[in-house]
């Protein structure tokens, strides 16, 4: 379920990683953009904005009452489109995900009852760490790519740097304080496979359906990645 990652690619429209496990899709993007509607309704055109932004992925969090239909309406609507669900905290959360068509799940900490409810619906689980005993949790049950969380504020990149270095089989998805001014940095690190975020979805512009914004901010994050990796 958990496939090694690849960091080291350009990136490339989902349509054309047919091949690639959900995890290497991730990573081969880069950034992953996290979404939290406030109604079901706005996931087309958010969507829409991001796939012209050049981001062809998506994690929807369980934060609202709107997650799982506009995970529903999103998996449904785009083949080209990489949806998840995020702030899974419970296993009844991860079935509703599963069930509306997440194709993978995040979450804050590292909470066994969800990941053993992945495992069961042979979900792709990125669940969430900050320290060495979480991380050696998740390799207890075959996880090696993980969330590391909240990222700035559990000290950022020397922190990652420091907690990575005995687990070198294992990648991290930084998330929490994230954004264009620090995203080169994390990116550049053997040990990052892709960066979350809603730096580039901000409510405010979901809210105010200013989608042109949500795409240039888009197109900024891809271009950062790219540029990084290609270095």
């Amino acid at each position: 379920m958990h496939g090694a990652v690849i960091i080291a690619y350009p990136l490339w429209p989902l349509r054309e990683l047919p091949n690639l496990s959900v995890i290497e899709s991730l990573a081969k993007i880069g950034v992953v953009p996290v979404v939290s509607f406030a109604r079901a309704d706005d996931a087309v055109p958010v969507a829409d904005a991001l796939l012209a932004g050049g981001l062809p992925c998506v994690e929807i969090t369980f934060r609202t009452a709107a997650a799982a239909e506009a995970i529903s309406i999103l998996a449904q609507r785009y083949s080209d489109l990489l949806v998840g669900a995020g702030t899974v905290l419970t296993a009844e959360q991860a079935r509703v995900a599963r069930d509306s068509g997440a194709r993978f799940l995040v979450s804050p900490g590292f909470s066994p009852d969800v990941v053993d409810q992945c495992a069961r619906l042979e979900l792709t689980m990125i669940p969430g760490v900050c320290t060495p005993t979480e991380i050696e949790m998740a390799l207890n049950r075959g996880i090696t790519t993980v969330k590391f969380f909240p990222a700035e504020a559990a000290g950022g990149i020397k922190f990652l740097k420091a907690v990575s270095a005995p687990y070198k089989q294992v990648r991290f998805m930084p998330t929490g304080g994230i954004d264009d001014s620090n995203l080169a940095q994390y990116i550049a690190l053997k040990e990052v496979a892709a960066c979350g975020g809603s730096w580039m979805v901000k409510s405010d512009w979901i809210a105010a359906r200013d989608y042109a914004r949500i795409s240039s901010a888009s197109r900024t994050a891809v271009a950062i990645v790219s540029e990084t990796r290609s270095k």
